[in-house]
């Protein structure tokens, strides 16, 4: 049998069990998309069908395959409440959730001041329950005695390990990623875990994604066919495993731009800290594999175009795959006219621009982006799809600019595109005109966080670091040609922020 490396690559959207090779070769994938399981009028993860799935799919694997070593990625913003042998005892809530502006002012009123408390976790304040530590608030208010009866509130990889292996723990890019329960100064929980009552309910210490958290239990090994001696690793968060390849294989500065649902810009950088007018704007700090500083700014990319980008096509009377296609010239009209707009944000809070609604402008008219999809008043150049598609890449690459400005982009680093964007030529070739100073490549990696996570079960298995898997790793870069000079988005950018 061929020896490999399974991977459960857990997204909001898509669940996947990925095999590598021990060279790093991807092998075998499958992937299914599972319906929310509704408790209280609540969307929650199906853990169960989740399980069961995982299961299935790696015994269909072992007949083929000698899995070795078993590695766990997801996405983030997710703790399960479990009992001592890792069973959940309150529901796994969906981060989307949105509650009332009372919730959040109850949340700090207990947690702390948000500035503060950004300045010392690394965290901004998020709507919905992205922040974990506000999910964690809601479970003990909606469910106390569920909740008070956890034994362990486990990170959401951890939790898929300790399913797997019976032994709980926690990892240090899932800990440190928006969830206002790590301490940077101190480098430990911090006081917000207190204020909740589930310091001695986390486990510690906090420990590497690489680490061997240890074999797969008896009942797993007998419902998969797996060996006794597969081992499971410590898992690690998604953004940080997408992010792993290239600080292992770059010898240069870089922002990854790692675009999809969420576009996720991560900058390593040699220190924590924030300036002063940073706090209160949705710029945070993950930790790395090896607990190092990553300066970050998200914002809902794929999901403000894919909005918009229907909503344009609802407005067609043609289908949209017979889209006519803006080309340069359409780009520079709509700049130079200054005329006609898109703004943040469809989820508000969700990015960088918390003050902003989701709005269509054009010659000073703004329509909300409601009011548009119930047809109650729709600006002209929507029903125009290529000036209406110009209109729309511009605005996600000022949200881009944003954000990679926020990370701390250097003149001559380089900004690294993958993910859904890769595929838009438009948005990088207008992101390239923003960027003068530096040079932006397209990556020719798939899968990166599968990938990401695999790395980490193989350094596991040879007892090495990751950074002795330089080898493994041959990652492309296309360099992108800028679309337009960099003056000719000077003034719309003005235009564009003035409305925000």
């Amino acid at each position: 049998m061929t020896d490999a490396i399974a991977v459960l690559d857990i997204g909001m959207t898509n669940k996947k069990v990925v095999l590598y090779s021990t060279e790093l070769s991807m092998i075998a994938e499958k992937k299914r998309v599972f319906s929310p399981l509704m408790r209280d009028g609540f969307e929650t993860h199906n853990l169960a069908e989740m399980e069961e799935w995982f299961l299935q799919v790696l015994r269909e694997y072992s007949r083929e395959y000698a899995i070795r070593a078993i590695a766990v990625s997801t996405h983030g913003a997710t703790f399960v409440c479990t009992d001592e042998r890792g069973n959940p005892v309150a529901p796994c809530i969906y981060y989307t959730h949105e509650t009332s502006r009372e919730f959040h002012d109850q949340f700090f009123a207990l947690a702390g001041e948000r500035k503060e408390l950004q300045a010392r976790t690394g965290t901004p304040d998020f709507s919905a329950l992205i922040n974990p530590a506000k999910g964690l608030f809601f479970l003990r208010e909606k469910y106390p005695e569920a909740f008070a009866s956890a034994r362990w509130v486990l990170p959401y990889p951890q939790y898929w390990g300790m399913r797997f292996t019976g032994k709980p723990s926690a990892e240090g890019t899932y800990i440190g990623c928006h969830t206002f329960l790590f301490d940077w100064r101190n480098e430990d929980y911090s006081s917000v875990a207190d204020a909740l009552g589930i310091r001695d309910k986390l486990p510690s210490p906090i420990r590497r994604a690489w680490d061997v958290l240890g074999p797969i239990s008896p009942e797993i090994a007998a419902r998969t066919g797996l060996s006794p001696k597969t081992f499971v690793t410590l898992g690690i968060h998604d953004s940080n495993a997408s992010l792993l390849p290239h600080l292992v294989s770059s010898g240069r500065d870089f922002v990854l731009n790692s675009t999809g649902t969420w576009c996720v810009l991560m900058h390593p950088v040699e220190k924590y800290g924030f300036e002063p007018d940073e706090l209160g704007k949705v710029v945070f700090f993950n930790r790395s594999a090896w607990n190092t500083p990553i300066k970050t700014a998200i914002f809902l990319g794929g999901k403000e175009y894919e909005t918009w980008i229907q909503l344009i096509a609802d407005l067609q009377v043609r289908a949209p795959r017979e889209f006519p296609q803006p080309d340069r010239e359409d780009y520079a009209r709509v700049l130079r006219e200054k005329k006609c707009f898109i703004l943040p944000e469809i989820v508000p809070g969700s990015g960088q621009f918390p003050g902003s609604t989701a709005r269509a402008v054009e010659d000073g008219t703004q329509c909300a982006l409601s009011d548009i999809e119930q047809r109650k008043n729709i600006p002209a150049f929507l029903c125009d799809p290529r000036t209406a598609q110009a209109v729309l890449n511009i605005s996600i690459v000022l949200q881009t600019e944003v954000a990679l400005h926020r990370t701390g982009l250097k003149k001559n680093a380089d900004i690294l595109t993958e993910g859904g964007f890769r595929n838009n030529s438009d948005y990088n070739r207008l992101l390239a005109s923003a960027f003068p100073d530096n040079s932006v490549y397209l990556t020719d990696l798939q899968e990166a966080t599968s990938f990401g996570a695999a790395m980490t079960a193989l350094a596991a298995l040879g007892g090495i670091d990751p950074l002795e898997l330089s080898r493994f790793i041959h990652i492309e870069k296309a360099l992108v040609s800028p679309m337009l000079p960099p003056s000719a988005l000077d003034a719309y950018r003005d235009a564009w922020h003035a409305l925000i």
